[in-house]
């Protein structure tokens, strides 16, 4: 049986990466949409991104909006697998057979 992805385990990277994962394939969301969805801080959520970046889940985009800085985050093809991978897993561990 396979074991649950660690990157990914950790409660506030769950929670990020399923709202991610719920919007369709190439889309993004907003580093202040994302935060709000999760009522996160600014700087917890940094962090979490962070680690999900590094591990090549998360892609974040940054531009301007006028003259103010934006960052939009998006979950990658190989974030979007580890997810799936996940849930997976986790049905097995649970006995569910679907």
């Amino acid at each position: 049986m396979s074991e649950l992805d660690p990157v990914i385990h950790a409660t506030a990277r769950l929670r990020i990466t399923a709202t991610l994962a719920a919007l369709p394939a190439g889309d993004q969301m907003s580093f202040p949409r994302l935060q709000g969805l999760l009522d996160m801080t600014a700087g917890n959520l940094s962090t979490h991104l962070r680690k999900l970046e590094d591990a090549g889940y998360v892609s974040p985009t940054k531009t301007f909006e006028g003259r103010t800085p934006a960052t939009y985050i998006e979950l990658t093809t190989r974030g979007r697998r580890a997810f799936e991978d996940y849930t997976h897993t986790l049905r097995e561990l649970l006995g569910d057979p679907s």
